[in-house]
């Protein structure tokens, strides 16, 4: 079929028509020299100037022009298949009428009209276009229809919104008519897959449950394939980054579709190792390196992935980032931490003590390193990563390997046992604050709010605290238990390590779920031999 480049004809006829004849402006002749705050405002509430109002008897005409120039140029295309000039005309009428859409964009109560007159459907199927540029104004559209902002200025029109959008298959659609079909060297048509990505974030954030579509009609494919190839740091890498790991943390249908006909574990860490030695070049590139970070994250949430992860020598990479120090670092203790999670880390923590983790791992328990100029690691949430990993190792590890952990609490002078008992009274005393402040407020919450807020609140990480303490008095060398009875003793006055520890302990117990029963018989051992 012969084509001809109309883009710039297109683009003449996107301009806006002439205005009308101007109306007065209430503020012409104000003077912010000398009028107060209040004559500004008042004028500024008065100004309709520049309002358009669109009635539901104009967006009926609006939608009837939009169909009916989509059926000639599709008529015109067809009767003219091999003569572009003679359908040019309609192509241009075409895109005109597409724009004339834009003005009820910014009223949602008439999206039902537009739904009723199947300017959806219209516009869905014109994402199949022979002609990209009209491909991009469709999706420029769809982009400001579903705008967040303006959806949440009227529940009821939103709804219909999305709904007949979901309904029209616009995720698979919008994959094959536009993403795959644009070319990211050309910058409009690049910014139509933006456009598109950004449509799919909005639907995405209006509609949560609609992720596992987003899985199924093949865009999570191409977000993954898309935000670790081996390519030039780009705005679109960022975002597909950006929605794969939402999508992985929203549905474990993404988590089994990663290494379902690839191995998406093994790209995620090829396109993470180009950070081992290297620092991301600038702060979206950083964004999307930690976008990668949390993909691989929430995918390790999904227990089979742990042992592709292993296999795939994850747990050597981790290790390699937390060496170089750079800014990789604290992302890759934190996948460390999910990596080891108990109770599915098994395989993954025997792993790590055997290729001698652990000399990597406690000088970064020992020492929290300041707060560094970044918006998504704090010290607080190092240290939990720290002591997760612990935790993990002594619940996990076999026997062996359980007591390489315990034997390095008692180098140098038993520094870790100290470094335990003093995160223990950190994070007492921040949970003993988040109480008082919530005594003070008056604030009413049920026993699950209470708990979960308390876990937000300091008592997550002193829980990891805590069983690792009783590990080391129980089951470690006794001079650890010994040492802890000197600490306690010069640090809160009662060297009764029992006191403190066995009613965390027993929280801790009262709040497993009914299938966490090897934890539960760890509290029961170590409550036990507390008291013998």
């Amino acid at each position: 079929m012969a084509t001809i480049d109309v883009s710039e004809i297109l683009k003449t006829s996107s301009q806006q028509p002439p205005s009308k004849r101007r109306k007065a402006d209430p503020l012409e002749n104000l003077s912010t020299a000398t009028a107060s705050a209040e004559d500004i405002l008042a004028a500024l509430e008065n100004d309709d100037t520049q309002q358009v109002v669109i009635d539901e008897i104009a967006v009926k005409r609006i939608a009837l022009q939009l169909e009916k120039k989509s059926a000639k140029n599709r008529e015109w295309r067809i009767k003219y298949a091999d003569d572009p000039q003679k359908f040019m005309e309609t192509e241009i009428e075409l895109n005109t009428a597409v724009q004339e859409m834009h003005s009820v964009a910014t009223q949602p109560d008439l999206y039902p009209t537009i739904v009723e007159f199947g300017v959806i459907t219209t516009l869905v199927q014109l994402l199949g276009h022979e002609n990209t540029d009209i491909i991009a104004a469709v999706v420029n559209l769809l982009q400001e229809l579903t705008d967040v902002e303006i959806l949440n200025e009227s529940e009821e029109g939103a709804e219909v919104l999305i709904d007949e959008l979901l309904k029209n298959q616009i995720i698979e659609t919008l994959v094959q008519q536009c993403i795959n079909r644009m070319n990211e060297e050309n910058k409009d048509e690049s910014d139509a897959i933006q456009n598109a990505l950004s449509i799919v974030e909005n639907i995405l954030d209006f509609r949560p449950n609609s992720s596992q579509q987003c899985v199924e009609q093949g865009l999570f494919n191409w977000l993954l394939l898309r935000s670790s190839r081996k390519s030039s740091f780009d705005a679109n890498k960022m975002y597909a980054s950006q929605l794969l790991a939402q999508l992985l943390q929203s549905t474990t249908v993404a988590c089994q579709k990663l290494t379902e006909k690839i191995d998406g574990i093994d790209l995620l860490l090829r396109a993470l190792a180009s950070y081992k030695r290297h620092d991301p070049q600038g702060g979206d590139e950083y964004e999307h390196m930690e976008n990668l970070f949390d993909a691989l994250c929430a995918a390790l949430m999904y227990a089979p992935n742990r042992q592709i992860f292993l296999d795939g020598e994850g747990l050597q990479l981790m290790i390699l980032m937390l060496r170089e120090r750079k800014q990789s670092r604290e992302s890759a203790l934190k996948v460390l931490s999910y990596a080891t999670a108990i109770p599915d880390g098994r395989a993954n923590c025997d792993k790590f003590v055997e290729i001698l983790g652990l000399r990597t791992l406690f000088p970064l328990y020992m020492r929290t390193p300041p707060k560094m100029k970044r918006k998504d690691t704090t010290p607080d949430e190092h240290e939990e990563y720290c002591c997760s990993v612990i935790d993990a190792l002594l619940f996990s590890c076999n026997e062996i390997n359980q007591q390489r952990v315990l034997q390095k609490f008692i180098e140098h002078e038993f520094e870790k046992v100290d470094r335990a008992i003093e995160l223990f009274i950190k994070y007492s005393e921040k949970l003993r604050k988040w109480e008082a402040k919530l005594a003070r407020t008056g604030t009413i919450l049920d026993a699950d709010e209470v708990y979960i807020e308390k876990l937000n609140n300091g008592l997550f990480t002193l829980q990891r605290v805590v069983l690792i303490l009783a590990e080391l008095c129980t089951r470690g060398p006794p001079e650890c238990l010994e040492r802890a009875k000197k600490i306690f003793r010069m640090k809160l006055k009662n060297q009764n390590v029992a006191d403190h520890l066995v009613p965390l302990l027993e929280e801790y117990r009262a709040n497993l779920g009914e299938e966490a029963q090897e934890q539960k018989e760890r509290f029961e051992n170590a409550r036990n031999r507390f008291f013998v």
